[in-house]
């Protein structure tokens, strides 16, 4: 690209945190300061340059990931702001996929609060590199050492601060910096004017204390620290730094950091550990991915822009002016404007006709794109979020993201019969945007039905249909997305597919154990175990692809089937009259018999809801969550709050919000994300068959 920055200064990371942390306000900042914008907007006055949604602005959320590109110090940094809210987690997902590094953003006052454990172990399941900022210490309440304490518990991670604040709320007015051994001061509102001082006398051996503290922890992710605090010996700020970063590369140490990004303070000391401790494409290892004829055989490209080109499509958005933009890491190789690629995927070639660097919402055109960037491309016709692009003769498959399911539905329909086709073709543009959205159609009530992570999730779809798309509709009362399994197995269950017309009949047999797994959210298992040819293998694929579309609607009440393990014992065929068809139906006949058997029972999606509430208002907000199933986790104390932690069925939170707030005068707040799927009580059961099966005779 056109700045000929050097691989090693590049910093690909994302800010990530619960809801109301301060990520947006926190890049704001970060934007100012590196000169890419010359006036800081806010969240509250809806004009944050990274939420450019009407929607964003009106709710003052993040509700999609948003992409910019600056500089700090010579070094180039691509940064993704993402939502904190759990109804959009899959942009956090798919940030993190494609991200070196990221900044986990929390709030002085409210701690580490469930969403955060939640982009945590995000992060864990990628691998990817972090710090941790504190911010919000300007705060009433806020309290350094008791976020410090939850760090620790929560996250059972081996982190430690690199700063101590010099006081909290009103009087907080500078940092120490445990490396340096300096104070930093800052002198004006903007943050602009900092002094760097000696630590005064007062605080010296608070500070010592602290920086001990932290070499200790630093000592346990690097053998070099560990001699010389073994052997009471001087360490510089230099061996610091580069032990620092090594174990944070390594995923040994986390770094924290702290300040107040609303009042300016600390971001960019923030931003010097980005670019000090954080990776750059090259301090990450190769990029996994497979054969595309043979996907056993695992292939990796280094970041190297004269290595085959191979890239990752992490996002669709549509742009109003020039239609899909399709954002993009690009791991491997050079491609340039016109060029023809292959989307292995698709198995289809796609030709660049524009890269473009993003700037939030706006877009800088370039020439070409090189390993390690992050970029929007414009022009591809076949690829859409999780596909591959490759080079057309050295062909390979990157590893995809993973999809959380979705836990809410709701009917919607077009307000006319004319806009039908309207409706079908924007469910379209959105899905190819949203993983996370599903949609289908109900034969039994003649019903679309679109499903997604949350009533928020599921509202912002239908409000972006009606604006961007100009679609009016009518959407039902939001249903909890449930599921079927069975409690106990059910042995040699016996499936058969007869029948015989004049000519040519059909005949396929099949015998099954039908268990439930060991773990919860195995899915289906399918395990052939025909001996002797009894079953021909041709017909093994057959049997499978009908238990699979057979568990897609179960008995009780027509839910998905999930959590059993199907195994195939047996069967028999005839040389003639024996199909695919066959078969397949077959296995249908035989999961219906094994799921009857098997003890049918309905999950429901059970929620990780934390409330929040002061101390007054507690014994009625926890009256009513006890009415609505709640099965109380832990109880804490947050400064003068009193918190609460719960597992709460999702179909008794709707609509919570208004409830919560009527029962403490608009002074208590809960959050609450998808935990796990557990059995539904039997009168609940009977109740939602009952619903279901009158909704089906309307």
């Amino acid at each position: 690209m056109a700045d000929n920055t050097p691989l090693t200064d590049y910093r690909n990371f994302g800010i990530i945190a619960h809801i109301d942390a301060g990520k947006t306000t926190t890049t704001e900042r970060i934007l100012y300061y590196t000169g890419v914008i010359h006036k800081m907007g806010t969240v509250d006055e809806g004009n944050a340059t990274m939420d450019w949604m009407e929607q964003e602005q009106e709710r003052g959320i993040t509700i999609t990931s948003a992409n910019t590109t600056c500089f700090w110090k010579k070094k180039k940094l691509n940064i993704i702001d993402t939502p904190g809210h759990v109804d959009f987690t899959v942009e956090v997902e798919r940030s993190l996929k494609v991200l070196d590094g990221a900044v986990v953003v929390l709030c002085a006052t409210s701690g580490v609060q469930s969403q955060t454990e939640t982009v945590w172990r995000q992060a864990d399941r990628y691998n990817v590199p972090r710090m941790i900022f504190i911010n919000k210490l300007d705060r009433l309440g806020a309290s350094h050492e008791r976020t410090m304490g939850q760090i620790l518990e929560r996250f059972d991670c081996n982190a430690a601060p690199l700063q101590l604040p010099d006081a909290t709320e009103d009087a907080f007015k500078g940092l120490f910096d445990l490396v340096t051994r300096k104070y930093h001061v800052y002198m004006d509102d903007k943050g602009d004017n900092i002094e760097v001082k000696d630590i005064p006398e007062e605080w010296k051996e608070k500070v010592e204390q602290a920086r001990h503290d932290m070499l200790e922890k630093l000592a346990d992710a690097d053998d070099s620290i560990m001699e010389k605090v073994l052997e009471d010996k001087g360490i510089s700020a230099d061996e610091i730094h580069v032990a620092v970063r090594k174990a944070v590369i390594a995923g040994k140490f986390i770094p924290v950091f702290t300040g107040t990004a609303l009042r300016n303070k600390g971001v960019q000391l923030l931003l010097d550990a980005v670019t000090a401790y954080l990776p750059s494409p090259l301090d990450v290892p190769p990029v996994e991915g497979h054969d595309v004829k043979d996907e056993e055989k695992q292939l990796t490209r280094p970041c190297d822009s004269k290595a085959p080109f191979s890239a990752l499509v992490f996002k669709v958005a549509t742009d109003p002016y020039v239609g899909k933009i399709f954002y993009t890491r690009v791991y491997s190789g050079t491609a340039k404007s016109g060029e023809t690629l292959y989307n292995p995927v698709a198995q289809k070639k796609e030709r660049l006709a524009k890269i473009v660097v993003m700037h939030s919402n706006k877009q800088e055109i370039v020439p070409q794109v090189s390993a390690g960037e992050i970029v929007a491309l414009v022009g591809l016709k076949e690829s859409t979020t999780g596909h591959t692009l490759c080079d057309l003769n050295e062909k390979i498959v990157l590893e995809n993201m993973n999809v959380p399911e979705p836990v809410v539905s709701m009917s919607i329909e077009p307000k006319t019969k004319a806009d039908a086709d309207k409706m079908g073709l924007t469910l379209k543009k959105l899905l190819d945007e949203d993983p996370s959205l599903q949609v289908s159609y109900d034969h039994e009530t003649a019903q679309t039905i679109i499903s997604g992570m949350g009533e928020l999730h599921l509202e912002i779809i239908v409000d972006r249909m009606k604006r961007e798309f100009g679609l009016e509709t009518t959407v039902g009362r939001p249903e909890v997305a449930y599921k079927e399994t069975i409690q106990q197995p059910a042995m040699e269950v016996t499936g058969k597919f007869i029948t015989q017309t004049g000519g040519r009949g059909q005949y396929g047999h099949c015998v099954v154990n039908i268990e439930p797994t060991e773990e919860k959210g195995q899915g289906i298992i399918f395990v052939d175990q025909i001996k002797g040819g009894a079953i021909p293998r041709e017909y093994i694929k057959p049997c499978e692809k009908g238990f699979r579309e057979g568990c897609l609607n179960g008995i009780l009440a027509g839910y998905p089937v999930t959590d059993i393990k199907i195994t195939l014992i047996d069967g028999s065929y005839h040389d003639v009259d024996s199909s695919e068809l066959a078969f397949q139906m077959a296995a249908k006949e035989a999961l219906k018999e094994g799921l009857k058997k098997g003890k049918p029972v309905l999950l429901e999606p059970i929620m990780d809801v934390e409330l929040v509430s002061p101390e007054e208002f507690m014994g009625a907000v926890m009256g009513d969550i006890n009415t609505r199933r709640a099965q109380i986790v832990n109880t804490g104390v947050m400064g003068s709050l009193k918190t609460t932690r719960c597992n709460v069925p999702l179909s008794e939170m709707f609509n919570y919000v208004n409830a919560i707030r009527s029962l403490s005068q608009g002074r208590a707040s809960f959050t609450m994300e998808p935990s796990f799927y557990d059995v539904v009580p039997q009168f609940v059961t009977d109740k939602i068959i009952g619903d279901r099966a009158a909704a089906a005779n309307k």
